[in-house]
C-alpha cells in the first residue's frame, strides 16, 4: 500500500452555514493599527493592542473580574427586567428587541450591578453592559444605579461606577428620562455618608447618562481616547454649522480643558481606583 493516500487531508469546501470554521473566533483585527491578534493573547491584555495600545470593548464581567479582589463580586439585583410600559413599536415591537438582547447578549439588561472588594475594602459597585441596546438607560437600568448608591449608604462604603451608554432608551419615553433625575437625586442622599463616588468613563458615554449621573462623581476618570459627551458630534456640527476642533469629545480633548480629572490606562486601572479609595474612602 503506498505511503500516500490521494485523498486530500484539508476539505477543498467550505464549511456550511451551520458548521462553524476552526479559526473563527481565534483572531481579531485591531480597530487602532489594523493588525490581526491573536484573541487569547488579546484577552491576556484585558483587551488592549500590545502594539499601538488602542482600548477595545472589555465585556462588564470580565472588567469586573479584572478589578475587583478575586472571588470577592456579589451580583445584586439581577432579576430586574424591563417591561414595555408604552407598547412601543418602530421597525420592531420593544419587547421583541428586549427578548432578542437577552437571548444574543445572555444579560437581563444594559447594566450590571453588586458589591466587592478592591484590595480589602468594600465598594458598591456598577458597570454598563454596552453590548445591551447601546447601554441604554431605561427604568430599570435607572433604578439598578439607583440601589448601587442606596447599597453604599446600608454599607457605608464608595461606590464605582463604569459608563458606556448610547444614552437614555427612548422606547421608554419619559420613563426613561425621568432616570436623570432619580439617579443624580440618589447621588445626592450619597452624599451625605460623606463616601466618594468614583465614576469612569468609558468608550463611548453619551447622551442621557453623560448628561446625569456619570459627570457627578468626586473622581472623574476616563479610559484613553473614549468618547464622552451629549450630543454626537456630527449633530453638533449640523446644529451650530461649524466644524468642531480635533479630537472634540475624546477623552485627552476633555482633559485638556478641565472636564475629567484624569485619563487612565486599562492595565492601571485597579491600582489607581485602589489609591483613590484608600484616599478619599
Amino acid at each position: 500500500m503506498a505511503w500516500f493516500s490521494k485523498k486530500p487531508r484539508i476539505s477543498s469546501t467550505a464549511p456550511g452555514p451551520d458548521e462553524p470554521s476552526r479559526m473563527e473566533g481565534l483572531w481579531t483585527k485591531c480597530g487602532g493599527c489594523n493588525e490581526i491578534l491573536y484573541r487569547q493573547e488579546l484577552e491576556k491584555h484585558l483587551n488592549v493592542c500590545p502594539l499601538c495600545g488602542h482600548h477595545m470593548a472589555l465585556p462588564a464581567r470580565a472588567r469586573l473580574t479584572s478589578l475587583l479582589d478575586e472571588g470577592t463580586f456579589e451580583e445584586c439585583d439581577a432579576g430586574l427586567e424591563a417591561q414595555d410600559p408604552l407598547g412601543f413599536t418602530d421597525s420592531k415591537r420593544y419587547r421583541d428587541r428586549l427578548k432578542s438582547a437577552r437571548k444574543n447578549v445572555g444579560e437581563d439588561d444594559a447594566f450590571i450591578s453588586g458589591t466587592g472588594k478592591l484590595n480589602g475594602a468594600t465598594v458598591s459597585v456598577g458597570c454598563f453592559v454596552f453590548e445591551f441596546m447601546g447601554g441604554s438607560m431605561g427604568s430599570v437600568v435607572g433604578e439598578k444605579v439607583t440601589r448601587v448608591f442606596e447599597r453604599a449608604v446600608q454599607l457605608d462604603c464608595p461606590v464605582i461606577i463604569f459608563s458606556a451608554s448610547g444614552g437614555a432608551r427612548m422606547q421608554e419615553g419619559i420613563f426613561s428620562l425621568m432616570q436623570m433625575a432619580k439617579t443624580s437625586a440618589a447621588i445626592s442622599r450619597f452624599r451625605e455618608i460623606r463616601k466618594p463616588y468614583i465614576s469612569v468613563l468609558l468608550n463611548p458615554t453619551t447622551g442621557g447618562v453623560a448628561a446625569s449621573f456619570s459627570w457627578l462623581g468626586d473622581v472623574v476618570i476616563a479610559e484613553p481616547k473614549a468618547l464622552i459627551g451629549f450630543a454626537g458630534p456630527r449633530v453638533i456640527e449640523q446644529t451650530i454649522r461649524q466644524k468642531l476642533p480635533e479630537g472634540f469629545q475624546r477623552s485627552e480633548f476633555l482633559l485638556e480643558h478641565g472636564m475629567i480629572d484624569a485619563i487612565v490606562h486599562r492595565k492601571d486601572l485597579r491600582e489607581r481606583l485602589s489609591t483613590l479609595v484608600g484616599l478619599l474612602g
